[in-house]
Protein backbone atom coordinates (compact mmCIF):
# COMPACT_ATOMS: atom_id res chain seq x y z
CA UNK A 1 0.00 0.00 0.00
CA UNK A 2 3.15 2.23 0.74
CA UNK A 3 4.40 1.77 -2.18
CA UNK A 4 0.64 2.95 -3.94
CA UNK A 5 0.43 5.76 -2.77
CA UNK A 6 3.91 6.59 -3.69
CA UNK A 7 3.56 5.86 -7.07
CA UNK A 8 0.22 8.32 -6.77
CA UNK A 9 2.23 11.19 -5.78
CA UNK A 10 4.72 10.74 -8.27
CA UNK A 11 1.79 10.82 -10.79
CA UNK A 12 0.70 14.31 -9.25
CA UNK A 13 4.18 15.56 -9.30
CA UNK A 14 4.40 14.57 -12.92
CA UNK A 15 1.04 16.16 -13.45
CA UNK A 16 2.23 19.63 -12.41
CA UNK A 17 5.89 19.20 -14.27
CA UNK A 18 6.27 22.97 -15.94
CA UNK A 19 6.96 22.39 -19.69
CA UNK A 20 9.52 24.18 -21.51
CA UNK A 21 8.88 25.87 -25.01
CA UNK A 22 11.84 27.23 -26.52
CA UNK A 23 11.86 30.84 -28.16
CA UNK A 24 10.75 31.33 -31.90
CA UNK A 25 13.69 33.44 -33.01
CA UNK A 26 12.97 32.93 -36.42
CA UNK A 27 9.51 34.74 -35.91
CA UNK A 28 11.06 37.62 -33.30
CA UNK A 29 13.90 38.50 -36.39
CA UNK A 30 10.89 38.80 -38.63
CA UNK A 31 8.96 41.10 -36.84
CA UNK A 32 11.32 42.76 -35.73
CA UNK A 33 12.78 43.89 -39.07
CA UNK A 34 9.02 44.54 -40.31
CA UNK A 35 9.14 47.18 -37.59
CA UNK A 36 12.84 48.19 -38.23
CA UNK A 37 11.59 48.95 -42.29
CA UNK A 38 8.48 50.56 -41.33
CA UNK A 39 10.94 52.45 -38.91
CA UNK A 40 13.83 53.78 -41.38
CA UNK A 41 11.47 53.67 -44.90
CA UNK A 42 10.96 56.77 -44.82
CA UNK A 43 14.24 58.39 -44.03
CA UNK A 44 15.30 56.55 -47.53
CA UNK A 45 12.29 57.27 -49.33
CA UNK A 46 11.78 60.95 -48.28
CA UNK A 47 9.89 62.05 -51.69
CA UNK A 48 6.28 63.30 -51.25
CA UNK A 49 4.97 61.17 -53.73
CA UNK A 50 7.10 57.93 -52.04
CA UNK A 51 5.87 59.15 -48.77
CA UNK A 52 2.24 58.73 -50.12
CA UNK A 53 2.61 55.61 -51.74
CA UNK A 54 3.93 54.26 -48.78
CA UNK A 55 0.90 55.20 -46.61
CA UNK A 56 -1.36 53.42 -49.08
CA UNK A 57 0.53 50.63 -48.66
CA UNK A 58 0.35 50.30 -45.04
CA UNK A 59 -3.71 51.19 -45.38
CA UNK A 60 -3.62 48.70 -48.20
CA UNK A 61 -1.91 45.77 -46.14
CA UNK A 62 -3.84 46.28 -42.86
CA UNK A 63 -7.14 45.72 -45.82
CA UNK A 64 -5.89 42.66 -47.49
CA UNK A 65 -4.99 40.99 -44.31
CA UNK A 66 -8.47 41.39 -42.98
CA UNK A 67 -9.86 40.20 -46.13
CA UNK A 68 -7.73 37.12 -45.95
CA UNK A 69 -9.54 36.13 -42.97
CA UNK A 70 -12.26 35.62 -44.63
CA UNK A 71 -10.56 33.88 -47.73
CA UNK A 72 -7.44 32.07 -46.43
CA UNK A 73 -8.31 31.52 -43.55
CA UNK A 74 -11.58 30.51 -43.49
CA UNK A 75 -12.39 29.97 -47.13
CA UNK A 76 -14.97 32.77 -47.59
CA UNK A 77 -14.98 34.07 -51.05
CA UNK A 78 -16.03 37.74 -51.04
CA UNK A 79 -17.08 40.37 -53.24
CA UNK A 80 -18.11 43.39 -50.99
CA UNK A 81 -15.43 43.55 -48.87
CA UNK A 82 -15.07 47.06 -49.52
CA UNK A 83 -18.51 47.83 -47.73
CA UNK A 84 -16.87 46.98 -44.26
CA UNK A 85 -14.02 49.60 -44.76
CA UNK A 86 -16.28 51.61 -47.06
CA UNK A 87 -18.84 52.44 -43.89
CA UNK A 88 -16.13 52.30 -41.34
CA UNK A 89 -14.21 55.29 -43.01
CA UNK A 90 -17.54 56.98 -43.49
CA UNK A 91 -18.08 56.90 -39.96
CA UNK A 92 -14.86 58.16 -39.08
CA UNK A 93 -14.61 61.00 -41.09
CA UNK A 94 -17.83 61.99 -39.89
CA UNK A 95 -16.80 61.57 -36.55
CA UNK A 96 -13.38 63.87 -37.34
CA UNK A 97 -15.55 66.50 -38.24
CA UNK A 98 -17.52 66.72 -35.01
CA UNK A 99 -14.25 66.96 -34.04
CA UNK A 100 -13.38 69.70 -35.08
CA UNK A 101 -16.43 71.38 -34.98
CA UNK A 102 -15.59 71.08 -31.16
CA UNK A 103 -18.78 68.48 -30.37
CA UNK A 104 -16.73 65.74 -29.20
CA UNK A 105 -13.21 65.34 -28.29
CA UNK A 106 -10.92 62.30 -29.87
CA UNK A 107 -7.35 62.37 -30.80
CA UNK A 108 -7.28 61.81 -33.88
CA UNK A 109 -4.70 58.83 -33.44
CA UNK A 110 -7.50 57.06 -32.10
CA UNK A 111 -9.73 57.37 -34.91
CA UNK A 112 -8.93 53.79 -36.51
CA UNK A 113 -10.56 52.47 -33.29
CA UNK A 114 -13.87 54.42 -34.11
CA UNK A 115 -13.78 53.03 -37.98
CA UNK A 116 -13.00 49.65 -36.21
CA UNK A 117 -16.12 49.47 -34.36
CA UNK A 118 -18.04 50.68 -36.77
CA UNK A 119 -16.93 48.07 -39.61
CA UNK A 120 -17.06 45.70 -36.50
CA UNK A 121 -21.29 46.60 -36.18
CA UNK A 122 -21.69 46.60 -39.97
CA UNK A 123 -19.98 43.31 -39.98
CA UNK A 124 -22.68 41.78 -37.24
CA UNK A 125 -25.75 43.40 -39.89
CA UNK A 126 -24.85 42.01 -42.95
CA UNK A 127 -22.60 39.31 -41.44
CA UNK A 128 -26.27 37.51 -39.53
CA UNK A 129 -27.32 37.36 -43.13
CA UNK A 130 -24.06 36.39 -45.09
CA UNK A 131 -22.64 33.58 -43.18
CA UNK A 132 -26.29 31.71 -42.98
CA UNK A 133 -24.91 29.99 -46.18
CA UNK A 134 -21.49 29.40 -47.59
CA UNK A 135 -19.21 28.69 -50.67
CA UNK A 136 -20.95 30.36 -53.97
CA UNK A 137 -24.04 31.35 -52.40
CA UNK A 138 -22.45 33.37 -49.74
CA UNK A 139 -20.20 35.36 -52.72
CA UNK A 140 -23.05 36.04 -54.65
CA UNK A 141 -24.94 37.59 -51.38
CA UNK A 142 -21.58 39.74 -50.10
CA UNK A 143 -21.99 40.84 -54.11
CA UNK A 144 -25.84 41.98 -53.70
CA UNK A 145 -24.92 44.18 -50.26
CA UNK A 146 -21.84 45.84 -51.86
CA UNK A 147 -24.21 46.62 -54.44
CA UNK A 148 -26.93 47.90 -52.35
CA UNK A 149 -24.48 49.81 -49.94
CA UNK A 150 -23.02 51.09 -53.47
CA UNK A 151 -26.69 52.36 -54.51
CA UNK A 152 -27.78 54.01 -50.69
CA UNK A 153 -24.32 56.35 -51.09
CA UNK A 154 -26.09 58.19 -54.07
CA UNK A 155 -29.39 57.48 -52.66
CA UNK A 156 -28.78 59.48 -48.93
CA UNK A 157 -26.32 62.37 -50.05
CA UNK A 158 -26.50 63.90 -45.65
CA UNK A 159 -24.37 60.78 -45.33
CA UNK A 160 -22.29 59.59 -47.84
CA UNK A 161 -21.72 62.70 -49.51
CA UNK A 162 -23.64 62.43 -52.74
CA UNK A 163 -20.91 61.85 -56.00
CA UNK A 164 -18.58 64.56 -54.07
CA UNK A 165 -17.91 62.38 -51.09
CA UNK A 166 -17.61 63.63 -47.45
CA UNK A 167 -14.32 65.99 -46.63
CA UNK A 168 -12.80 66.75 -43.91
CA UNK A 169 -9.61 68.37 -42.47
CA UNK A 170 -7.34 66.26 -40.35
CA UNK A 171 -5.19 68.40 -38.24
CA UNK A 172 -8.06 69.63 -35.33
CA UNK A 173 -7.47 69.57 -31.77
CA UNK A 174 -4.21 70.74 -30.13
CA UNK A 175 -0.95 69.25 -31.34
CA UNK A 176 0.38 66.34 -29.26
CA UNK A 177 4.26 66.07 -28.56
CA UNK A 178 3.95 69.07 -32.06
CA UNK A 179 1.96 66.33 -34.05
CA UNK A 180 -0.42 67.66 -35.95
CA UNK A 181 -0.78 65.05 -38.60
CA UNK A 182 -0.24 68.14 -41.23
CA UNK A 183 2.99 66.48 -42.72
CA UNK A 184 2.25 63.46 -44.48
CA UNK A 185 5.28 61.89 -42.57
CA UNK A 186 3.19 61.76 -39.56
CA UNK A 187 0.55 60.78 -41.34
CA UNK A 188 2.77 57.86 -42.76
CA UNK A 189 4.03 57.04 -38.96
CA UNK A 190 0.62 56.67 -37.75
CA UNK A 191 -0.63 54.66 -40.53
CA UNK A 192 2.25 52.26 -39.67
CA UNK A 193 2.03 51.87 -36.35
CA UNK A 194 -1.68 51.14 -36.91
CA UNK A 195 -0.45 48.68 -39.33
CA UNK A 196 1.61 46.99 -37.43
CA UNK A 197 -0.18 46.65 -34.53
CA UNK A 198 -2.78 45.14 -36.46
CA UNK A 199 -0.84 42.87 -38.71
CA UNK A 200 0.40 41.34 -35.01
CA UNK A 201 -3.28 41.16 -33.93
CA UNK A 202 -4.24 39.19 -37.44
CA UNK A 203 -1.62 37.01 -37.07
CA UNK A 204 -1.83 36.58 -32.99
CA UNK A 205 -5.97 35.52 -34.41
CA UNK A 206 -4.67 32.62 -36.52
CA UNK A 207 -2.77 30.93 -32.95
CA UNK A 208 -6.34 30.99 -30.87
CA UNK A 209 -9.10 28.15 -31.15
CA UNK A 210 -11.15 30.40 -33.12
CA UNK A 211 -8.48 30.61 -35.56
CA UNK A 212 -7.46 26.91 -35.56
CA UNK A 213 -11.48 26.30 -36.16
CA UNK A 214 -11.89 28.62 -38.98
CA UNK A 215 -9.17 26.35 -40.76
CA UNK A 216 -10.89 23.52 -40.03
CA UNK A 217 -14.16 25.02 -41.15
CA UNK A 218 -12.08 26.05 -44.45
CA UNK A 219 -10.90 22.50 -45.00
CA UNK A 220 -13.68 20.16 -44.42
CA UNK A 221 -17.01 22.03 -42.77
CA UNK A 222 -19.03 18.70 -42.67
CA UNK A 223 -16.51 17.36 -40.32
CA UNK A 224 -16.44 20.68 -38.19
CA UNK A 225 -20.30 20.06 -37.65
CA UNK A 226 -19.62 16.14 -36.87
CA UNK A 227 -18.04 17.06 -34.27
CA UNK A 228 -20.46 19.61 -31.97
CA UNK A 229 -19.29 23.05 -33.97
CA UNK A 230 -21.35 25.43 -35.64
CA UNK A 231 -19.83 26.57 -38.59
CA UNK A 232 -22.30 29.40 -39.23
CA UNK A 233 -21.02 31.13 -36.02
CA UNK A 234 -17.68 30.46 -36.60
CA UNK A 235 -17.81 32.07 -40.32
CA UNK A 236 -20.06 34.95 -38.34
CA UNK A 237 -17.32 35.79 -35.48
CA UNK A 238 -14.34 35.55 -38.08
CA UNK A 239 -16.81 38.28 -40.15
CA UNK A 240 -17.05 40.38 -37.67
CA UNK A 241 -13.20 40.82 -36.75
CA UNK A 242 -12.37 41.00 -40.65
CA UNK A 243 -14.63 44.17 -41.24
CA UNK A 244 -13.42 45.56 -37.66
CA UNK A 245 -9.85 45.72 -38.97
CA UNK A 246 -10.98 46.36 -42.73
CA UNK A 247 -12.82 49.38 -40.86
CA UNK A 248 -9.69 50.20 -39.46
CA UNK A 249 -7.94 50.28 -42.46
CA UNK A 250 -11.07 52.88 -43.99
CA UNK A 251 -10.53 55.25 -40.96
CA UNK A 252 -6.87 55.41 -41.83
CA UNK A 253 -7.83 56.14 -45.42
CA UNK A 254 -9.85 58.97 -44.31
CA UNK A 255 -7.14 60.44 -42.15
CA UNK A 256 -4.73 60.05 -45.21
CA UNK A 257 -6.84 61.37 -48.07
CA UNK A 258 -8.63 63.86 -45.84
CA UNK A 259 -12.08 62.13 -48.33
CA UNK A 260 -14.29 59.68 -48.89
CA UNK A 261 -16.48 59.10 -51.36
CA UNK A 262 -18.88 56.46 -52.66
CA UNK A 263 -16.25 54.91 -54.65
CA UNK A 264 -14.78 53.76 -50.64
CA UNK A 265 -17.53 51.54 -50.82
CA UNK A 266 -17.97 50.32 -54.63
CA UNK A 267 -17.46 46.72 -56.32
CA UNK A 268 -14.12 48.51 -57.55
CA UNK A 269 -12.84 48.03 -54.34
CA UNK A 270 -13.62 44.96 -53.23
CA UNK A 271 -12.08 44.24 -56.49
CA UNK A 272 -8.90 45.20 -55.78
CA UNK A 273 -8.76 43.97 -52.76
CA UNK A 274 -9.43 40.02 -53.72
CA UNK A 275 -6.43 41.11 -56.52
CA UNK A 276 -3.91 41.67 -53.69
CA UNK A 277 -5.11 38.71 -51.24
CA UNK A 278 -4.33 36.47 -54.15
CA UNK A 279 -1.84 37.73 -56.10
CA UNK A 280 0.51 37.44 -52.93
CA UNK A 281 -0.86 34.24 -51.78
CA UNK A 282 -4.11 33.87 -49.29
CA UNK A 283 -2.31 30.37 -48.12
CA UNK A 284 0.53 32.23 -46.14
CA UNK A 285 -0.52 34.62 -43.55
CA UNK A 286 2.36 37.18 -45.31
CA UNK A 287 1.08 36.87 -48.81
CA UNK A 288 -2.01 39.31 -48.49
CA UNK A 289 1.36 41.98 -47.44
CA UNK A 290 3.03 41.37 -50.78
CA UNK A 291 -0.32 41.24 -52.92
CA UNK A 292 -0.80 44.83 -51.29
CA UNK A 293 2.47 46.14 -51.83
CA UNK A 294 2.04 44.97 -55.76
CA UNK A 295 -1.53 46.07 -56.35
CA UNK A 296 0.04 49.74 -54.75
CA UNK A 297 2.75 49.84 -57.04
CA UNK A 298 0.60 49.24 -60.03
CA UNK A 299 -2.78 50.80 -58.73
CA UNK A 300 -0.11 54.26 -58.04
CA UNK A 301 3.22 54.45 -59.34
CA UNK A 302 2.33 52.35 -62.51
CA UNK A 303 -0.55 54.45 -63.44
CA UNK A 304 1.39 57.48 -62.96
CA UNK A 305 3.85 55.52 -66.19
CA UNK A 306 1.24 54.83 -68.45
CA UNK A 307 -2.35 54.63 -68.85
CA UNK A 308 -2.95 51.07 -69.84
CA UNK A 309 -2.04 49.97 -66.07
CA UNK A 310 -5.32 47.98 -65.44
CA UNK A 311 -3.77 46.40 -68.86
CA UNK A 312 -1.18 45.33 -67.04
CA UNK A 313 -3.00 44.20 -63.42
CA UNK A 314 -4.75 41.92 -65.66
CA UNK A 315 -2.32 40.22 -67.40
CA UNK A 316 -0.12 40.01 -64.26
CA UNK A 317 -3.40 38.67 -62.28
CA UNK A 318 -4.21 35.67 -65.39
CA UNK A 319 -0.14 34.79 -65.67
CA UNK A 320 -0.70 34.20 -61.72
CA UNK A 321 -3.33 32.69 -62.30
CA UNK A 322 -2.65 30.18 -64.51
CA UNK A 323 1.52 29.77 -63.25
CA UNK A 324 1.45 30.54 -59.85
CA UNK A 325 -1.76 29.78 -58.50
CA UNK A 326 -0.73 29.90 -55.01
CA UNK A 327 0.71 33.74 -54.65
CA UNK A 328 4.16 34.96 -54.73
CA UNK A 329 4.06 33.88 -51.14
CA UNK A 330 4.15 30.21 -52.58
CA UNK A 331 7.41 30.47 -54.40
CA UNK A 332 9.26 32.08 -51.71
CA UNK A 333 8.20 29.59 -49.30
CA UNK A 334 8.99 26.90 -51.80
CA UNK A 335 12.65 27.76 -51.61
CA UNK A 336 12.87 27.25 -47.79
CA UNK A 337 13.65 23.92 -47.59
CA UNK A 338 16.18 25.23 -50.06
CA UNK A 339 17.70 27.15 -48.40
CA UNK A 340 17.69 25.32 -45.10
CA UNK A 341 19.57 22.13 -46.91
CA UNK A 342 21.87 24.70 -48.68
CA UNK A 343 20.72 23.49 -51.67
CA UNK A 344 19.41 27.01 -52.93
CA UNK A 345 23.27 28.32 -54.48
CA UNK A 346 22.27 25.23 -57.12
CA UNK A 347 19.29 27.13 -58.10
CA UNK A 348 20.20 30.90 -58.88
CA UNK A 349 21.71 30.45 -61.94
CA UNK A 350 19.27 28.73 -63.31
CA UNK A 351 16.77 31.15 -61.71
CA UNK A 352 18.76 33.94 -63.30
CA UNK A 353 18.55 32.41 -66.65
CA UNK A 354 14.98 32.51 -66.08
CA UNK A 355 15.02 36.07 -64.97
CA UNK A 356 16.51 37.73 -68.11
CA UNK A 357 14.56 35.58 -69.86
CA UNK A 358 11.13 37.02 -68.55
CA UNK A 359 12.81 40.57 -68.59
CA UNK A 360 12.90 40.54 -72.30
CA UNK A 361 9.67 38.97 -72.60
CA UNK A 362 8.25 41.97 -70.53
CA UNK A 363 10.06 44.19 -72.74
CA UNK A 364 8.13 42.47 -75.55
CA UNK A 365 4.94 42.65 -73.84
CA UNK A 366 5.36 46.08 -72.93
CA UNK A 367 6.38 47.51 -76.31
CA UNK A 368 3.31 45.78 -78.14
CA UNK A 369 0.91 47.35 -75.06
CA UNK A 370 2.31 50.87 -75.31
CA UNK A 371 2.42 51.04 -79.20
CA UNK A 372 -0.86 49.62 -79.63
CA UNK A 373 -2.47 51.73 -77.52
CA UNK A 374 -0.40 54.86 -79.27
CA UNK A 375 -2.16 53.93 -82.21
CA UNK A 376 -5.49 52.91 -81.24
CA UNK A 377 -6.17 55.60 -78.41
CA UNK A 378 -3.86 58.14 -78.68
CA UNK A 379 -3.29 58.73 -82.37
CA UNK A 380 -5.20 62.06 -82.52
CA UNK A 381 -2.02 63.48 -80.16
CA UNK A 382 0.40 62.27 -83.16
CA UNK A 383 2.54 58.87 -83.54
CA UNK A 384 5.53 59.96 -82.29
CA UNK A 385 6.04 58.62 -78.74
CA UNK A 386 9.03 57.81 -75.67
CA UNK A 387 9.95 54.31 -74.56
CA UNK A 388 12.57 53.87 -71.44
CA UNK A 389 13.89 57.33 -72.90
CA UNK A 390 14.31 56.36 -76.16
CA UNK A 391 12.03 58.19 -79.13
CA UNK A 392 10.21 56.63 -81.94
CA UNK A 393 7.48 57.01 -84.61
CA UNK A 394 4.73 54.12 -83.79
CA UNK A 395 3.44 54.56 -87.48
CA UNK A 396 6.68 53.17 -88.99
CA UNK A 397 7.45 49.22 -89.23
CA UNK A 398 10.84 49.41 -87.12
CA UNK A 399 9.21 49.67 -83.89
CA UNK A 400 6.91 46.30 -84.67
CA UNK A 401 9.66 44.66 -86.15
CA UNK A 402 11.49 44.94 -82.72
CA UNK A 403 8.69 44.13 -80.93
CA UNK A 404 7.94 40.83 -83.04
CA UNK A 405 11.59 40.05 -82.26
CA UNK A 406 11.80 40.65 -78.70
CA UNK A 407 8.67 38.20 -78.60
CA UNK A 408 10.74 35.50 -80.21
CA UNK A 409 13.26 36.07 -78.63
CA UNK A 410 11.47 36.01 -74.91
CA UNK A 411 9.39 33.10 -75.40
CA UNK A 412 12.59 31.20 -76.74
CA UNK A 413 14.23 31.86 -73.86
CA UNK A 414 11.85 31.28 -71.70
CA UNK A 415 11.17 28.01 -72.92
CA UNK A 416 15.18 27.03 -73.16
CA UNK A 417 15.17 28.14 -69.30
CA UNK A 418 12.11 26.62 -68.21
CA UNK A 419 13.60 23.68 -69.07
CA UNK A 420 16.45 24.09 -67.72
CA UNK A 421 14.68 25.17 -64.12
CA UNK A 422 12.98 22.20 -63.96
CA UNK A 423 15.36 19.76 -64.76
CA UNK A 424 17.94 21.21 -61.68
CA UNK A 425 14.53 21.26 -60.00
CA UNK A 426 14.30 17.77 -59.80
CA UNK A 427 17.93 16.87 -59.25
CA UNK A 428 17.92 18.94 -55.94
CA UNK A 429 14.76 17.23 -54.76
CA UNK A 430 16.49 13.94 -55.56
CA UNK A 431 18.90 14.51 -53.64
CA UNK A 432 17.27 15.77 -50.90
CA UNK A 433 15.15 12.86 -50.75
CA UNK A 434 17.84 10.52 -51.24
CA UNK A 435 19.46 12.24 -48.74
CA UNK A 436 22.65 12.95 -50.75
CA UNK A 437 25.29 15.79 -50.67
Amino acid sequence: METTMQQRREAVVTGRTMRYRPLNLARWIIWGLTAFLMLVMPLFFSGGFAITLMSQMGIMIIFALSYNMLLGQTGMLSFGHAVYAGLGAFIAIHVLNMVGAGKVWLPVSLLPVVGGLAGAFFGVLFGYVTTKKSGTTFAMITMGIGEMVFASSLMFPDFFGGEGGISTNRMVGDPVFGITYGPGRQVYYLIAVWCLLSMVAMYAWTQTPLGRIANAVRDNPERVEFIGYNTQRVRYLVLILSAFFAGISGALSAINFEIVSAENVSAVRSGGVLLAAFIGGAGVFFGPVIGAVVFILFAVALSDLTKAWLLYLGLFFVLMVMFVPGGIASLLMMQVPLLARGKLRRMLPDYGRAAAAGLVLLAAVILTVELIYKVQVDSANGTTMSLFRIGFDAGTVTPWLVAAALWVAGLLACRAARTRVRATWDKVQAEMTGGTA
